[in-house]
């Protein structure tokens, strides 16, 4: 399947830059700006609040299971913030693990034990990035020391068997499996795509990979049979500019645009795959 740009709506405008989006179980949709902004959506996109800021520059987030809290990368604090959702209060989860320090804290993803993972992308043009892991009590430890090649967005496989990391610069997608044991397995890469800069990524239910690439504004979706195939491209840079992160709620796909002010919404012909934090009830 593939859409035309005409089939993209502006869900959401008026947001600093946005780097990231996630899509709360009750249908709002969160975002981060580039000065530390916390955003909460409504589900129909007419209204934006403000409901934190980090003082820094919000990346990844993600719900935890029980949607309890948010958690929050921040670029400048180099650090992972803990959001409480039922105060909104804020404080500082991790800045890092094991001795070592996060310096681009990039992209969170819970597990459905509550286990989070963390993409520590390492440095501008170096291959010095780390997966990082902590576990429900908030026990951390670097999970697997890679490197990888500015380590991005992640997303675990259907049953959680596998972490699939972004490489930004590889340029393409990492796989690691997970052990029964919840250690790091065997790696390997999955698919690379020459010319791009691929930031995030999001699995549908069938299994299909959707890699949303800052550069040059396309998101695409690797198929179950191994064939990558443009989804949507914006060869104005307007409606999908510099998409960055990307998340599903059923069939419909958010994705951030840190090039504009908007996030941007359309329609896929399967259902995402539900995350950690979609299985409780609400």
């Amino acid at each position: 399947m593939k859409i035309a740009i005409k089939g993209v709506q502006v869900f959401a405008d008026g947001l600093d830059h946005p780097e990231c989006v996630a899509v709360h179980p009750d249908g709002s949709v969160w975002a981060g700006g580039e000065a530390g902004q916390i955003y909460k959506i409504s589900k129909d996109g007419t209204s934006i609040t403000t409901v934190a800021n980090t003082g820094g520059f919000v990346l990844g987030i993600a719900f935890a299971p029980d949607c309890s809290w948010l958690a929050v990368c921040d670029l400048k604090h180099k650090c992972v913030w803990k959001l409480d959702l039922s105060t909104m209060q804020l404080e500082k989860f991790a800045q890092g693990a094991a001795g070592i320090s996060f310096n681009i804290p990039n992209y969170p993803v819970f597990d459905k034990s509550g286990n989070l993972y963390v993409s520590e992308s390492g440095a501008f043009r170096e291959v010095s990035g780390k997966i990082f892991r902590f576990s429900a009590n908030g026990y951390g430890n670097v999970w697997h020391h890679g490197p990888f090649n500015f380590a991005n967005g992640m997303a675990l496989s259907p049953g959680e068997t596998c972490l699939y990391v972004v490489c930004t610069w590889l340029p393409g997608i990492e796989r690691i499996a997970v052990n029964p044991d919840g250690t790091a397995g065997e790696r390997t890469v999955v698919v690379t795509i020459p010319g791009t800069c691929p930031d995030g990524i999001a699995f549908d239910k069938a299994g299909n990979l959707y890699i949303s690439c800052y550069a040059p504004n396309t998101i695409y979706r690797y198929t179950t049979d191994g064939i990558l195939e443009t989804f949507v491209h914006d060869w104005e840079a307007h409606t999908l500019s510099n998409p960055t992160n990307i998340a599903f709620d059923g069939n419909v796909l958010y994705s951030a645009n840190l090039g504009r002010w908007h996030i941007s919404k359309m329609m896929a012909d399967i259902d995402g795959l539900p995350l950690a934090a979609n299985n409780i009830d609400q």
